[in-house]
């Protein structure tokens, strides 16, 4: 039995998207992603002049659903709310699949299944060894399902350096990064790594298009991130923290009297 055509045009259309958020890695200009975590927080980042793609927070999502995060959510309660993301915009979006809720190659492909065209993918400090054979799993799964997923293959050394000098975090990181870029990762996501040098050394082992960061209060900016050869910096659960917070000052407001709304 042959695909539809129906399905052979999101097969195609979805191959595209991965190849332009491929390329969105390798511009001259530093790939900004604002995490969105419903429909409507995906839209309205979308509909932003200069967002250029989407990526989902996994943390902003198993809140929505009274979850803590690290995989605690079931994972076909995240898959759905990345599938009714993807389908809200019209723009490539990476999913963040935390460590793939314990099956590697099944949460990938029912993620490409759902529309993303990318994902990341952690490597909870495992060996090194076993982290990158689960990137390789990862990659592999994309490519089953027709699309040449792009993976941002996360490392937690900086995360957890539990006291660790700089320089052996750095060692390690590099190390890790070179081994799942090796794997087939597009790109490698080092969060916590803010100090402008480690950054410029990290950039200049992987190459060009890939090293991924997460943007905190003690980061650089984008535009110095660009500059220290960065290809990419996301939020998390930033956006979705500081909405809930001016959520929190607008009932305040409200509840005390001191304005009214007309809605």
């Amino acid at each position: 039995m042959t695909d539809s055509p129906n399905v052979a045009r999101r097969a195609d259309d979805a191959a595209e998207r991965a190849a332009d958020l491929r390329r969105l890695h390798h511009d001259p200009a530093i790939l900004v992603l604002v995490n969105a975590w419903d429909v409507a927080s995906a839209r309205a980042v979308a509909e932003v002049p200069g967002c250029r793609a989407l990526a989902t927070a996994s943390a902003a999502i198993a809140a929505c659903h009274g979850y803590p995060d690290d995989e605690q959510i079931p994972v076909h309660l995240m898959l759905d709310a990345v599938a009714r993301i993807a389908a809200a915009v019209d723009l490539p979006v990476t999913a963040d699949l935390e460590a793939g809720y314990g099956d590697v190659d099944r949460t990938i492909r029912s993620a490409v299944r759902a529309g993303v065209v990318g994902a990341n993918l952690e490597d909870g400090m495992r060996p090194t060894v076993e982290a990158a054979e689960r990137v390789a799993t990862a990659v592999r799964a994309g490519a089953a399902e027709g699309v040449g997923l792009v993976l941002n293959a996360r490392t937690d050394c900086y995360l957890r350096g539990d006291g660790r000098a700089a320089t052996d975090l750095l060692a390690d990181a590099t190390a890790r990064g070179l081994a799942y870029l090796d794997a087939g990762a597009d790109c490698v996501f080092v969060p916590g790594c803010t100090d402008p040098e480690a950054i410029a050394a990290l950039a200049g082992r992987f190459g060009p298009g890939r090293l991924s960061l997460l943007g905190t209060p003690d980061a650089p900016p984008p535009a110095r991130l660009q500059e220290l050869g960065a290809a990419r910096v996301s939020y998390g659960p930033f956006p979705h923290r500081r909405t809930l917070g001016t959520l929190a000052e607008e009932a305040a407001e409200l509840l005390d009297g001191a304005r009214r709304t007309d809605g």
